[in-house]
């Protein structure tokens, strides 16, 4: 599908690979996962638009750019999208923060969203839309929908893994959105997990499981 990037720096395959591992605890596996996020989030504003503006050094004048064009917004889905959100600001510190909140019954496998929180402008910016794991897919379309509702034009999804399941399910209902992900991975088990993928992501992040 042509909307799907896979990334495939050696930085990424490397820092994906130590936060599959089961060993790896809590602490480190937040720690990867806002490197990760930042990674990602370098790649795929490569090409960005840039502006020329001229720079006073302290030994003369010279030519220097600057990111023009949208504003970015980063829209992570609660709660594992928190820890992705902090690694992309570092980086895009400018950029305005909203969540979305949405959670995945686990009976039928279908979102249900309990909290918008946006910033005002946000139909003027280029939403940047967080998750580390796009498993079936419906919070990560629910999400799309709300933003498309509140004016937004410009929308990329951003999962560390992704299932073939999930990414079909984005671009049949939504597909002008891009997807940006590391990995993805072989299908879905029947309750909605990611194989090989990495476990519960929110649990590993916030070490409640």
């Amino acid at each position: 599908m042509p909307t799907v990037h896979v990334f495939d720096h050696p930085l990424i395959r490397h820092k994906l690979t130590i936060l599959r591992d089961k060993r790896t605890g809590h602490k480190e596996f937040r720690e990867l996962t806002e490197e990760l996020a930042m990674l990602m989030a370098f790649e795929a504003t490569r090409a960005h638009p840039v502006r020329e503006i001229s720079v006073e050094t302290p030994l003369a004048a010279t030519t220097g750019w600057t990111i023009a064009g949208q504003e970015i917004a980063v829209i992570p889905i609660l709660r594992a999208g928190l820890a992705m959100e902090s690694g992309i600001t570092r980086l895009i510190p400018t950029a305005r923060v909203g969540h979305i909140g949405i959670y995945r019954d686990h009976d039928t496998l279908e979102p249900v969203s309990y909290f918008t929180k946006l910033p005002p402008d946000v139909a003027e910016r280029e939403a940047m839309i967080l998750d580390p794991m796009l498993a079936t897919g419906g919070s990560t379309v629910a999400a799309i929908d709300i933003l498309k509702r509140a004016g937004c034009r410009t929308i990329r999804v951003m999962a560390i893994i992704s299932a073939p399941e999930g990414v079909a399910r984005v671009h049949g209902a939504h597909p002008d959105v891009d997807i940006y992900t590391a990995a993805v991975d072989s299908h879905l088990t029947p309750h909605g997990y990611i194989v090989p993928g990495l476990g519960d992501a929110g649990d590993r992040l916030f070490g409640t499981k």
